[in-house]
């Protein structure tokens, strides 16, 4: 078999040449595409009569055979149109090899400023607007089918006649009355004792003269007023307050965390903050009345506490056996001088984060001396200790 030969082309043709002839190659194909497609669509209109040419009407057999072969038409033209559309991408992405930079020109003169605006052309007249094909008759309707007679209704069963009603049993005889039992004999009425005699009135004795009142004494001179006593100890000197009102977030760990509490401290003298506003030192001794609330902006299945000199105080504590946002103690408790005190915050199980309460009482603590210390002043220890909870 010859090898394909091909013609000699004078002037030889470049790349950009030969893109060019691909490119007008496929405007061919798709010329010669919608003239089958022109054809095509002609056929039909032939078959159904809308075109000239037929006597009488296509059988329905020769229509839809007809039919099938424009549909197999059309398959083929759509795949060719795929092998076109992608042809015409691959050309149209081809890249193009730039050839050697020509000589740069001598620089032209400068035009006018502005050059003269042509005049307008005219619009050009819009063409006819092509008839419109003719609407295909509408087939006949069906003819409706008749409607099935009704059957017959079946009839009534008879009423089954009523049973007799049964004759009503005798009364039963009544029981015999049971007999009564003798009466018991009275018993014996006791002797009435006899009235003794009535006294006689004794005589009244005789009234005794009054007394003459005796002289008046003479008033003493008025005694010279004593010192003032030393002013007594005042126990509500000592109190403190403090608050957490900006919403923190109190990472709280297995063993408890402290809450701190820098806003709004009203302290007196004798009661001291550390520097993270956790611990506050108690300098004085003295029975203590103490409340703290906790207010959290979620429900957790935490608890709160006192730690009092380093130890937990179990009468303040709120153990966390549901979930809750909202915490709050008061306690009175013993104190001996320089006690600290810390809110603590504490989970059931897992470590978390408590989120406080912001613009609010997220959390605060309250501390007043109620007396001074007695004999409790050096006791340190929650044993001995009384710490009762207040009612409120």
């Amino acid at each position: 078999m010859s090898q394909p030969t091909f013609p000699q082309i004078d002037p030889p043709l470049t790349r950009e040449g030969s893109l060019n002839e691909i490119i007008a190659s496929i405007a061919m194909e798709e010329l010669s595409l919608s003239h089958i497609l022109n054809a095509e669509g002609e056929k039909l209109q032939y078959v159904l009569g809308t075109l000239p040419g037929l006597d009488g009407a296509v059988a329905l057999e020769e229509v839809i055979q007809v039919n099938q072969s424009v549909q197999d038409t059309l398959s083929s033209i759509v795949e060719q149109q795929m092998v076109l559309s992608a042809k015409l991408g691959a050309a149209l992405s081809a890249p193009t090899a730039p050839g050697p930079a020509g000589p740069t020109g001598a620089t032209g003169p400068t035009g006018p400023a502005q050059g003269v605006t042509g005049p307008t052309g005219a619009t050009g007249a819009t063409g006819a607007t092509g008839a419109t094909g003719a609407t295909g008759a509408a087939g006949p309707d069906g003819a409706a089918g008749l409607t099935g007679a009704t059957g017959p209704a079946g009839a009534a069963g008879v009423d089954g006649a009523a049973g007799a009603t049964g004759p009503t049993g005798p009364d039963g005889v009544d029981g015999a009355t049971g007999a009564t039992g003798p009466t018991g004999p009275d018993g014996a009425a006791g002797a009435v004792g006899v009235t003794g005699p009535a006294g006689a009135d004794g005589a009244t004795g005789a009234t005794g003269p009054t007394g003459a009142a005796g002289a008046d004494g003479v008033t003493g001179p008025i005694g010279a007023t004593g010192p003032t006593g030393a002013a007594g100890p005042n126990p509500t000197a000592t109190a403190g307050f403090a608050a957490n009102t900006q919403g923190s977030s109190v990472l709280v760990a297995l063993g408890g965390s402290p809450i701190p509490l820098p806003n709004a401290q009203l302290l007196s003298p004798d009661i001291t903050a550390n520097a993270g506003n956790t611990v506050f030192t108690v300098a004085s001794a003295g029975t203590y009345l103490i409340s703290y609330h906790v207010n959290t902006t979620l429900s957790l299945l935490m608890g709160t506490r006192l730690v009092i000199n380093g130890a937990n105080n179990t009468a303040s504590t709120i153990a966390p056996v549901v979930s809750t946002s909202s915490f709050e103690n008061q306690i009175k408790v013993a104190l001996p001088a320089n006690s600290t005190i810390t809110l603590q915050m504490y989970p059931a199980t897992l470590a978390g984060t408590a989120v406080l309460v912001g613009g609010g009482a997220g959390a605060s603590l309250t501390i007043i001396r109620l007396e001074e210390a007695g004999a409790v002043a050096g006791s340190g220890s929650e044993h001995d200790t009384d710490v009762e909870i207040d009612d409120d």
